[in-house]
């Protein structure tokens, strides 16, 4: 049964938008993906950005598409740095939800948050690696690198 992908990650620069576009090019072309949501692509532009109207339709925006998916598909690499802090929001929020999480970590130089590392339900190593994972049986691939 195809799933819907919840796509969190980063999209605040060039680099994390380019990482953010190949993983929607991997998901469109997954066959086990029926759609997905990535709210890079949810602006709500009829809003002025960051607007306190802006701010609840993202917001109950994610959250509903969060709710309505089966997985969600996660980039943690933000810039040499430890994960964005709207992702790790979006990754806590599924995981408490009972919501499978795939981790991709590109950066192999940045740790990852423990909060995360023992969150996810598989880690992949990179974007492309996406193409090859069993969305429909999920299975566990834990995070082999070091935390903080």
């Amino acid at each position: 049964m195809a799933k819907q992908v919840y796509m969190a990650g980063p999209f605040f620069s060039e680099t994390q938008n380019e990482k953010a576009g190949r993983l929607e090019k991997a998901l469109e072309a997954h066959p086990q993906v029926s759609g997905f949501f990535s709210p890079r692509k949810h602006q709500y532009e009829e809003f002025e950005l960051f607007s306190p109207e802006w701010q609840v339709a993202a917001y109950e925006s994610d959250v509903a598409a969060i709710d309505a998916c089966d997985v969600v598909v996660a980039i943690a690499d933000f810039d040499n740095q430890d994960a964005d802090s709207g992702t790790a929001w979006e990754i806590g929020y599924a995981h408490a939800k009972g919501i499978p999480v795939v981790v991709i970590k590109e950066d192999e130089a940045v740790t990852l948050n423990l909060m995360i590392a023992k969150s996810l339900t598989a880690y992949l190593h990179s974007v492309e690696a996406v193409a090859d994972y069993d969305l429909e049986n999920l299975p566990v691939v834990p995070y082999d690198g070091q935390v903080i």
